[in-house]
C-alpha cells in the first residue's frame, strides 16, 4: 500500500523557476533583492512506473503555498531561499469500480515542506557578454515524509542534500521593443539516507517585450539518477519525492510587471517522460516584488 500510493540587473530580478535557475547566470547586484509569493499544485491519477510506462492510480495531489527570495550581499554573491511556509498532500478514496465500495479511505496531511537555502556567485565579472555562476544549495528536511494513515503522504522526503550548480547566460536584443535572454544549467545533487544522487542539467529561453514589460518563458529541465542509492526504488511510487526518480520536463511561464517594482506570473510545466513519479502537470501562480 505505501509503494503504491507514495507519491544583468533586470534579467536577474526577472529569472525565476521552482527548478532551481534561480536568477539564471546573473547575481543580484548589492543591496537589491527580488521576493517572491507563489502557489504550485499538481493533482493527478496516473505515475510512470521504474520502466517509464505509464499505469493508473488514485487521484492525488500536492499543493506548495512558497516565498522565494533573493538578495545580493555583494555585485557577485547573492542569498537566496525557497520555503514552501504550508503545503498539502493528499489522495481521494479508492472506490471499487464494481460495487462503488470505499476500499481505502482517502487521507491528507499539512505541514511545511522542504526548504532550499542557496549560495550564488558570480564567476564573470559584471558587464560580461556571458554571465556564469556558481550555486551551492542545502535542502533542509523540513516537511513530512511520512505522514497520514498509511504513512505515505508526504511534503519532502526526509533527506538533507546538498547541491552544486553551474550557470552561464547572455542576454540578446533582439530590434524594436523585443530583448531575449538564454540559460544552460548543470548541477550534482548529493542526496542523503540511502537515496541515489541525481544529475539535473537544463535550458530555458525568455522572450521579454517592452523592456521587459511582458516575459515568457520556456523551460527544458532533466533529472537523472545515478542510482547509487541503497533504497529500494517504489516501482509505482506516485510521489515527487522517491528514490531513483527520472524525469524531462517541458515548462512555460508568462511574467508581467504592473509597475517597475511589482509583478504577476502564471506557469505551466508537464514531464514529457519520466521514471517513479506522478505524470500530471504543474501549474503556479505568484507575486513579485523587487526592492
Amino acid at each position: 500500500m505505501k509503494d503504491t500510493f507514495k507519491i544583468q540587473l533586470t534579467l536577474a530580478f526577472l529569472i525565476f523557476s521552482m527548478s532551481l535557475l534561480a536568477g539564471g547566470g546573473w547575481p543580484q547586484p548589492k543591496g537589491k533583492s527580488f521576493i517572491k509569493l507563489s502557489q504550485w499544485w499538481s493533482v493527478g491519477d496516473k505515475h510512470y512506473t521504474d520502466t517509464g510506462e505509464l499505469d493508473d492510480n488514485v487521484t492525488l495531489g500536492i499543493f506548495n503555498s512558497s516565498i522565494y527570495a533573493e538578495h545580493g550581499f555583494t555585485d557577485r554573491l547573492t542569498g537566496i531561499i525557497y520555503f514552501p511556509f504550508f503545503s498539502r498532500s493528499y489522495n481521494n478514496n479508492l472506490v471499487s469500480m464494481t460495487n462503488g465500495e470505499i476500499l481505502v479511505p482517502g487521507d491528507a496531511i499539512n505541514s511545511i515542506g522542504d526548504t532550499d537555502i542557496m549560495l550564488k556567485y558570480g564567476l564573470t565579472k559584471k558587464g560580461s557578454k556571458i554571465a556564469v555562476a556558481g550555486t551551492i544549495l542545502f535542502g533542509l528536511p523540513f516537511g513530512n515524509d511520512e505522514g497520514g494513515i498509511f504513512k505515505n503522504l508526504q511534503t519532502g522526503d526526509g533527506e538533507f542534500n546538498q547541491m552544486i550548480q553551474f550557470d552561464a547566460g547572455t542576454g540578446i536584443r533582439l530590434g524594436g521593443k523585443f530583448d531575449m535572454y538564454t540559460n544552460a544549467y548543470v548541477g550534482y545533487n548529493n542526496r542523503t539516507k540511502g537515496f541515489s544522487d541525481e544529475v539535473r542539467f537544463g535550458a530555458e529561453v525568455g522572450i521579454g517585450f517592452n523592456n521587459y514589460k511582458w516575459l515568457f518563458i520556456t523551460r527544458l529541465n532533466v533529472l537523472k539518477s545515478t542510482k547509487n542509492g541503497d533504497l529500494p526504488s517504489q516501482i509505482n511510487s506516485t510521489s515527487i519525492f522517491a528514490n531513483n526518480t527520472e524525469y524531462t520536463s517541458l515548462g512555460f511561464e508568462l511574467n508581467y510587471s504592473i509597475t517597475d517594482n511589482v509583478g504577476v506570473s502564471a506557469g505551466y510545466a508537464t514531464a514529457t517522460s519520466g521514471r517513479i513519479i506522478i505524470a500530471s502537470p504543474s501549474y503556479s501562480v505568484g507575486i513579485f516584488i523587487k526592492l
